[in-house]
């Protein structure tokens, strides 16, 4: 009897440990990158030719945030007993799952200058947390002809721009039914889904096609194609898909997935990432919850994430919020308060706003959201490949994120803060903002002829494009008034294939290159005039 109460006595200190014992996930911050074995110099080690390309385009350095955490800090952490899960580069940290008896040891580690819990639990439970869209089930049929024009992608698609060559990430809770439906074969047949770099950030791995299909929902407004009935505003586009947002519960770790997949979107060359996610008071843990005043493009981790991003030349496009009727909210959730992501509210048909379309300003005093679309009565396509309608700003980003995506095909030097100010500027109510429509409606021929009537008043002519006789020539507009100029042709992957310095006068007022040695494809010439850099897309035939 007496070694019975002994086996007991064990057997409730062992479940009393248990008890006490709690895994957590947390995030690592470093205080450097000393010691890195990455360089500046190098960075086709950690970065794709199209993210090169991206950076060479628009003229942004490569900098110390691009380079990997430092891995001999990454085994130290692992060294305590913590499982690193996640690395960050942007903000130099690690996620990492561990006890929370642990965490002095990795606070004590010279490199580490914080630590922040994210979320309870060792790993995240599977599924996500549906957002606040509403939908119509069972139509039959929805046409997007109505969506499409009212931001002119039907001139767009007239004028041959289905989002050839751009690349979309698209953020999410996941994508279930996308790969088996028939409204989105065509990407999978035309191998235009990047399976590699897509990941599921909330419970690891490649397998996006599953847990909720809000996602799907978002990417059928971009991507989906069914002839005669169903058009995405840029379903010829490439597509990469990521799964951040774990539904059932909200914790700061989504946030943290978000920018875990923007550094990975933005390692893998994407273009623009669509994100549909918004976060304020909602969080599970009433710690975590921003206040209205922290809408500022400064606090929230996933605004500092897209802000980052928007620094890198991707093009973020972020749904505005659906609180404007929540009375202790009503303004914009983050990312959409950072400075340079669009954020896109909701109208109806009428372009009259729609009630839940969340508004500003921001904190500082900046308008919000950026531009509307179409977010009452939005046609969809279904896990089930059924066609239906959604509401929310959900739907009226990724619209956005279509006519986006068409511009820039069309003007490929574009960088991203100059599209995304072409977008604003050119807008239905351009010429008086407000708070709760922000710069209005954009529409592509607006756009286009805001972009084109820009490019009259640039330096040089570049041409013929495409260049078919081996030869190109560049002739600036006012040869007086330029400084010494050099130029640099570029590859597709960002190498340097010919630099050249000219001194242009009225007597020497053209320069004309020999391609000759080319071969076939599609190149960049940039052109240094002082400080004022000119990017130009060319195609040799």
């Amino acid at each position: 009897m007496g070694k019975i109460r002994c086996y007991i006595f064990l057997i409730l200190i062992l479940f009393s440990s248990v008890s006490i014992a709690q895994v957590n996930q947390y995030m690592v911050f470093f205080a450097d990158k000393t010691g890195t074995p990455y360089s500046v110099s190098n960075p086709s080690a950690y970065l794709s030719s199209k993210a090169i390309q991206r950076r060479a385009i628009q003229n942004i350095p490569i900098m110390e945030s691009d380079l990997p955490v430092n891995p001999a800090y990454v085994t130290d952490v692992n060294n305590t007993g913590a499982s690193v899960i996640y690395k960050t580069k942007w903000m130099n940290g690690v996620l990492v799952s561990c006890d929370a008896s642990l965490l002095p040891s990795i606070n004590a580690l010279p490199e580490v200058s914080s630590i922040e819990y994210v979320s309870p639990g060792a790993h995240p439970s599977a599924g996500g947390r549906k957002k606040s869209v509403k939908d119509t089930k069972n139509t039959k049929e929805a046409a997007t002809d109505n969506q499409l024009s009212m931001l002119g992608m039907d001139a767009m698609h007239a004028d041959g721009h289905r989002g050839e060559g751009v690349t979309i990430a698209v953020f999410d809770g996941g994508f279930s039914g996308a790969n088996l439906t028939a409204p989105f074969a065509h990407i999978f047949s035309e191998n235009r889904f990047d399976a590699v770099a897509s990941y599921d950030f909330v419970h690891g791995g490649h397998g996006v096609f599953q847990y909720d299909d809000h996602g799907t929902r978002v990417w059928s407004v971009i991507a989906a194609y069914s002839p005669g009935s169903f058009v995405g505003g840029a379903y010829k586009a490439n597509f990469q898909l990521y799964v951040t947002e774990d539904v059932p519960t909200e914790y700061r770790v989504e946030e943290y997935n978000w920018l875990f997949a923007a550094e990975r979107a933005d390692s893998a060359g994407v273009d623009i990432i669509n994100s549909s996610l918004g976060y304020n008071i909602d969080f599970d843990d009433a710690t975590m919850d921003y206040t209205t005043n922290q809408m500022d493009g400064e606090t929230a981790v996933i605004t500092r994430a897209a802000q980052f991003a928007a620094d890198k030349g991707i093009l973020v496009v972020t749904s505005a919020g659906n609180e404007g009727l929540d009375a202790s909210w009503r303004i914009i959730t983050a990312p959409a308060d950072a400075r340079d992501v669009l954020a896109v509210g909701s109208v109806n048909s009428f372009m009259v706003r729609t009630p839940t379309s969340s508004v500003g300003p921001t904190t500082d005093g900046r308008i919000k959201p950026d531009v509307v679309a179409l977010g009452s009565g939005t046609s969809i396509v279904r896990a089930n490949g059924s066609i239906s309608t959604g509401s929310g700003t959900s739907f009226s980003a990724p619209l956005v994120t279509g006519l986006a995506a068409g511009l820039w095909q069309r003007q490929p030097g574009l960088s991203n803060k100059d599209l995304m100010e072409a977008i604003r500027m050119s807008a239905s109510l351009a010429t008086n903002p407000d708070n709760f429509l922000g710069y209005g409606l954009p529409n592509y021929i607006a756009v286009r002829h805001f972009i084109e009537q820009a490019e009259q008043e640039e330096l040089f002519a570049v041409f013929p494009n495409p260049v078919t006789h081996d030869t190109l020539n560049i002739r600036p507009k006012n040869p007086e008034d330029l400084p010494p100029v050099v130029i640099l042709l570029v590859s597709a992957q960002g190498q340097i294939i010919r630099d050249q310095n000219v001194n242009f006068t009225w007597l020497n007022n053209q320069y004309t290159a020999d391609l000759s040695f080319l071969s076939a494809g599609i190149y960049l010439v940039r052109i240094q005039a002082g400080e004022q850099v000119f990017v130009y897309k060319i195609v040799k035939i």
